[in-house]
């Protein structure tokens, strides 16, 4: 950037930067719609990258989500093009964003992986063959990409950036995949303001996919399944530690010892619900009882 600045190009880096990062905002905004939260974005010389961890992802969701920051720059070529129409003295102004979303869209359908083109042809590829055999032909596919972009920057002239994107498929053929989290939901920090306490009843189909839903910003979430007069509770914080340990199309209660079990005087097994005591949220859940209408 600072070399633009000096030799008259400030403008255009920037306006690539941003291009760049609205891109990365689709991933994240589907990934957070789903679950997963971005650790980082990364903003390389060759563009921008999002880091998370969609290991278990169904093909078509992954599919879904790879595809999700080239329609953010689609939608913003065609928002452009509409301003054009309709006033066509905005052209002057807005020729470079134009320029720049379409080349982020065009860059990254091609299908060679990590570029979102690859990742939406292995997500296709694992529907009819295994993940290995998709993972072997994305790496070939890419490597025909590389090859036809090396053959692009000689004819082109030694086009700089046509070169840079080959060097950067290239390397990318060596990186391990990109890793993320599951959001923690719990916001422990608004206790001291309270928080408001949902209570879902559901059954025991449910899966952490559809239990992440559930979930709401300014609302603590405790799921209770009641079975045989015995009504067993997961906290949000026990659902978001669970979720560690199973993949999230599992479901929440089967993946997990049912009730607890504490010995009587008798020496018989009197069935608890399912608590924890060591997380001042939960404490909190535990303490309070639902209204008729599903909240507190």
């Amino acid at each position: 950037m600072l070399g633009c600045a000096l030799f008259g190009g400030l403008t255009n880096i920037l306006l690539c930067l941003m291009t760049a990062l609205l891109h990365e905002c689709g991933h994240i905004f589907y990934a957070t719609k789903r679950g997963y939260a971005c650790n980082e974005i990364k903003i390389m010389p060759y563009g921008a990258a999002a880091s998370y961890d969609i290991e278990g992802i169904h093909p078509r969701e992954e599919l879904f989500l790879a595809l999700a920051g080239p329609f953010v720059n689609a939608c913003i070529c065609v928002f452009v093009a509409g301003l054009w129409w309709f006033f066509p003295q905005t052209y002057a102004y807005t020729d470079g964003i134009m320029s720049a979303n379409l080349a982020m869209l065009i860059i990254n359908l091609l299908p060679a992986y990590p570029l979102d083109g690859g990742r939406a042809l292995k997500c296709l590829i694992k529907r009819f063959a295994t993940a290995k055999v998709a993972e072997i032909v994305v790496k070939v596919v890419a490597v025909i990409c590389i090859i036809a972009l090396v053959l692009a920057f000689i004819l082109c002239g030694y086009n700089f950036s046509v070169g840079v994107l080959a060097i950067f498929l290239f390397l990318s053929l060596f990186e391990k995949s990109p890793k993320v989290c599951l959001i923690n939901f719990s916001s422990k920090g608004r206790l001291k303001r309270g928080i408001e306490v949902k209570y879902v009843l559901c059954d025991e189909e449910l899966t952490f996919l559809q239990a992440f839903k559930l979930l709401e910003e300014r609302r603590y979430l405790i799921l209770r399944k009641v079975s045989c007069r015995q009504i067993e509770e997961i906290s949000q914080d026990e659902l978001y530690e669970k979720a560690l340990l199973y993949n999230i199309y599992d479901r929440v209660f089967c993946s997990s010892s049912t009730v607890n079990g504490a010995e009587n005087n008798s020496g018989g097994a009197v069935p608890q619900t399912m608590c924890s005591t060591h997380s001042t949220p939960k404490a909190i859940a535990s303490s309070i009882q639902p209204e008729s209408d599903g909240k507190s």
